[in-house]
């Protein structure tokens, strides 16, 4: 049952990271690039941590799942080129 509610907010999660990716393409091929499906993925891997981390499986938190993947994707790469940068200068 556990795996099954983790693998609902991933999927969530996912379709947050599609639906980002979805919203900012300029054209269909944009769906296809390796940078789109990185932005789903790291959606759904963002909707199944905010499972594990902080539900308790209430509905407001279905919502927040699909938020998280549509939101996350940024907030993670931001903060990994932060990093980058980071070390580059550092």
């Amino acid at each position: 049952m556990i795996y099954e509610q983790i693998a609902w907010f991933t999927l969530l999660g996912l379709l947050g990271g599609f639906t980002h990716v979805f919203v900012d393409s300029k054209a269909w091929n944009d769906l296809l690039k390796f940078e789109s499906l990185k932005q789903m993925i790291i959606g759904g891997i963002s909707g199944g941590l905010y499972w594990i981390l902080y539900t308790n499986n209430g509905f407001p938190n279905f919502i927040m799942a699909f938020v998280v993947g549509y939101s996350g994707t940024d907030f993670i790469i931001k903060l990994i080129k932060k990093y980058a940068e980071e070390e580059i200068e550092g």
